[in-house]
């Protein structure tokens, strides 16, 4: 779906200066309006977006373990089974409560380190130690979850709403490295998210050269779909260096990135997580062509893997300051805002949920 087949949802403003309705006037000292028109936070209403979520690195959890992770406003656990499956369930006990991280994994089950009770990973539970029938709402609640480009991602729903996207490029092709950022930025997922859209940060923070008479070309090039964007640009970084790049977001916690770095392509993408209301932590993945399967070949794929790595982190870290201390509530926007505008108004009608309210916390 093009810019000029943007979902009937989505009405920009005719003007940066135009508020959408549902805005909050505020009178300031000498009696000017301050005109907001804010963003639901992360748990606000107890409800959360309906997103994937970035919850651990694949490698963390072999066959036959377990470990427990903080997710929105509870706890949940993550285990692998001897099937080699991945799950990922409320972590409390529903007999008395006790943390399953800390139980271990029987078959393809989870037991509970307090009395023995067995949980499959539908969140059923299927036995007790001793023999009882186990009571009817002695369950767990089980999360969509799967696993891509090493990493274990889990959906804030009953069923996805939207596929985690592949590389323009074929994967046997590539090579892969993932791990997880530290340490984590004082802002929820979307927050962090916002960043792809907003032009005048590209230019001011990360020195990516966008001359003012191609920005309206750029809002024009934004592909929105049905749960994100996508949009090219092709300019100059830091340094003077060639980039032709896609960028994009999916949900409100998965940004894409892949194109020309100056003479290689590199796929980027950083997956965030939601360990608690107001703190992310962003899991990195990057991609990049094997070469020739020679010595040589091999490490120039490692040289171009740690070019990636060393620009995306530099670039990540530039934003630091900003994301850890803004209380994002946008007010009085402009055109150039355009764009950023239309992904502020997709976060507000994005659907929000939180199924597992009652098992995680």
């Amino acid at each position: 779906m093009t810019a000029n087949n943007t979902p009937e949802a989505f009405h920009p403003a005719q003007s940066g200066n135009q508020q959408p309705s549902g805005e909050v006037r505020n009178v300031g000292k000498r009696g000017m309006e301050r005109r907001v028109n804010p963003i639901k936070s992360e748990g606000e209403d107890g409800l959360f977006t309906q997103s994937w979520y970035a919850i651990c690195l694949s490698s963390e959890v072999r066959p036959g373990e377990v470990i427990g992770r903080d997710f929105l406003d509870g706890r949940v656990v993550i285990f692998r089974g001897e099937d080699g499956k991945i799950n990922v369930t409320s972590a409390y006990c529903p007999h008395v409560g006790a943390d399953l991280a800390v139980g271990q994994v029987v078959g393809n089950d989870i037991q509970c380190a307090f009395h023995g009770w067995r949980y499959n990973a539908s969140g059923e539970c299927v036995s007790t130690m001793f023999g009882s029938k186990p009571p009817q709402r002695a369950c767990l609640f089980a999360y969509p979850v799967t696993e891509r480009y090493g990493v274990v991602w889990v959906f804030n729903g009953e069923e996805p709403l939207w596929d985690i996207p592949k590389f323009e490029k074929n994967e046997d092709d590539l090579i892969f490295y993932a791990y997880k950022h530290q340490p984590a930025y004082k802002c929820d997922p979307w927050v962090f998210c916002c960043n792809t859209l907003d032009f005048q940060h590209l230019i001011v923070i990360h020195g990516i050269n966008v001359p003012q008479d191609a920005i309206d070309t750029l809002h024009d090039d934004v592909d929105w779909l049905d749960h994100g964007f996508d949009y090219r640009v092709a300019t100059t970084h830091q340094g003077g260096v060639s980039l032709d790049w896609q960028l994009g977001i999916r949900g409100t916690s998965f940004y894409r990135q892949q194109g020309m770095y100056e003479d290689f392509w590199f796929g980027y993408i950083a997956g965030f997580s939601l360990p608690r209301p107001g703190l992310t932590d962003c899991y990195n993945i990057f991609a990049v062509e094997k070469g020739e399967d020679t010595p040589e070949g091999r490490a120039l794929a490692q040289k171009r893997l740690k070019m990636a790595d060393d620009l995306e982190v530099r670039t990540i870290e530039e934003d630091r300051d900003v994301l850890d201390s803004i209380r994002l509530k946008p007010g009085n926007l402009i055109k150039v805002d355009t764009s950023m505008a239309k992904f502020y108004d997709y976060l507000r009608r994005y659907p929000r949920a939180h199924p597992g309210a009652d098992f995680i916390k």
